[in-house]
């Protein structure tokens, strides 16, 4: 069996028993990911009054928006589904919880993004695809748009936090800077592009890259924008680097916690 193939089941394994264990209390899983999708709704429900009064805001109408929520909540819903601990690095290197990935043979980065799951956003990834139903293209080029879309806006998400939470190598405890970081990055992802003007509109395309997934329903969904498609693919591609570049480098400088316990 090839070493693709080897790594593929391990990830598809710990995937199935975070699932199993969010699901060993069901009640609480339905609560937990339900409230998800009510909060969600709360918003939804603002941009139709807003729409009913304005139904076009510099060139975005109501269905736009949806899309950008179906994408902004279905990208987030899956970097915390799939990737949990890209939300939650800073603490374990903080408190040198590494220990238990290190003495396996597994690559240590994807091995600490994959080992927990968010509950919660269960119910972002199930919000953004009932938008899609609600909203979407249903052709096959729609679909492919979109998930295409999706898997733009988890690679952005998962890397550009790995990127917040990797601080915690070389400034000590990051949690509080990473939460930071991302309720910034999350707000300004859910929020039409072209409402932001000059030097705001150009952080959100570099410093704070959340212009990439804002922008996709109107650079891919509406009509497939290739220098913009292009820059979003690249920047993806460009935290992926950098994410991966900092964490190795940031752990030649981590301290061990001693702990004793080793993940099955």
């Amino acid at each position: 069996m090839s070493t693709a193939v080897k790594l593929l089941r391990f990830v598809l394994t710990c995937w199935k028993l975070n699932l199993a264990g969010a699901m060993e209390y069901r009640m609480s899983f339905l609560l937990t990911a339900g409230m998800m999708i009510v909060n969600n709704v709360v918003w939804i429900f603002y941009w139709g009054v807003y729409f009913t009064k304005f139904p076009i805001v510099n060139g975005w109408e109501l269905v736009d928006v949806m899309m950008m929520w179906a994408i902004g909540a279905g990208g987030f819903g899956l970097s915390a589904v799939l990737f949990g601990n890209s939300y939650a690095m800073a603490g374990l290197i903080a408190n040198g919880q590494l220990d238990s990935y290190l003495v396996q043979p597994k690559p240590v980065l994807l091995h600490v993004l994959i080992s927990r799951m968010s509950v919660s956003a269960i119910g972002d990834v199930i919000f953004g695809l009932l938008l899609y139903g609600i909203f979407g293209d249903f052709s096959l080029t729609g679909f492919l748009k979109f998930a295409f879309g999706l898997a733009l806006a988890t690679v952005i998400f998962v890397f550009f936090n790995v990127i917040a939470q990797t601080l915690a190598f070389y400034i000590g405890n990051a949690e509080g800077i990473g939460m930071q970081v991302f309720n910034g990055f999350l707000t300004f992802a859910t929020y039409p592009t072209d409402i932001f003007k000059g030097t705001a509109r150009l952080v959100l395309f570099t410093v704070i890259p959340a212009g990439f997934i804002s922008y996709l329903p109107i650079g891919l969904l509406r009509e497939v924008k290739w220098t913009f498609l292009a820059g979003a693919t690249g920047m993806a591609a460009l935290l992926t680097a950098v994410g991966i570049w900092l964490f190795y480098r940031g752990l030649r400088r981590y301290s061990s916690g001693n702990m004793m316990s080793i993940r099955s």
